[in-house]
């Protein structure tokens, strides 16, 4: 099975649609969304709305922290405020949906989780090979695979519970060897942080146990000028401008 995993989608429909397209023109035949539906971006009940498809449709998803920022505060000021925006353009029934995602999604030898699954609800970032393996520690899946650093980068276990960093290339296979475990960061789909404005998610297949990191190209000017919407708002302008350098 050929399984498509996003994670971060930020409310950028240009870039969610754009590789929900890139998923199935290479034969997805499942979706796992890892949370952060909303925040940032200028459509989050447009994101919502298609999340929720899919999950109707059985794809799996898991909550974020800017999912959870709906009814708990805990983000930095000009998150905070994306978030009081987001809050007041969904429907009760597109919060309930959101709130109401578990932290965790267990499959078989795989969880899915947004943050990190040593301590899903403090919402811990790995950010590196310490906190890669902090991550597999807390948990006795054989793959991790989670969001919210916005940055792809797969880890894998090494002897003595350390963990290394394998630097992903678009594109190309890396085999997810079954001797050992795997903390697979899954970068961004709404709002990248690498550098790359376009948009990143991964194809896992379950069968060859490989995953290859995506990059979409999509319209980043009309995400951009979704974003704006929430200026009004008071969130930093050139918070939308970041969509154009992938910062």
């Amino acid at each position: 099975m050929l399984i498509a995993v996003l994670a971060d989608l930020h409310a950028n429909l240009p870039a969610v649609e754009a590789c929900l397209a890139h998923a199935r023109k290479n034969g997805a035949q499942q979706f796992v969304l890892l949370g952060d539906y909303v925040g940032y971006g200028g459509q989050p009940g447009a994101v919502v709305d298609l999340v929720a498809e899919r999950v109707g449709a059985a794809a799996l998803a898991v909550r974020g922290n800017h999912d959870a920022a709906l009814v708990e505060a805990d983000l930095n000021p000009d998150a905070a405020v994306s978030a009081r925006w987001s809050a007041t353009q969904l429907s009760a029934a597109q919060r309930a949906f959101l709130t109401g995602l578990p932290l965790t999604v267990r499959d078989g030898d795989r969880i899915y989780v947004h943050a990190n699954a040593s301590a899903p609800a403090k919402w811990r970032y790995v950010m590196d090979a310490d906190s890669a393996a902090l991550g597999l520690r807390g948990c006795d899946a054989r793959l991790v695979f989670c969001g919210h650093t916005n940055n792809p980068a797969p880890y894998a276990s090494e002897p003595g519970g350390k963990a290394i960093l394998f630097k992903p290339l678009s594109g190309t296979k890396i085999p997810l060897l079954r001797q050992r475990r795997w903390q697979v960061v899954r970068g961004s789909v709404g709002q990248p942080r690498n550098g790359d404005a376009a948009a990143s998610y991964a194809l896992f297949d379950a069968q060859t146990q490989e995953i290859a990191f995506q990059r979409v190209s999509y319209d980043t000017a009309a995400a951009a000028a979704a974003a704006k919407a929430i200026l009004a708002a008071g969130l930093p302008e050139g918070l939308a401008e970041l969509l154009y350098v992938g910062r």
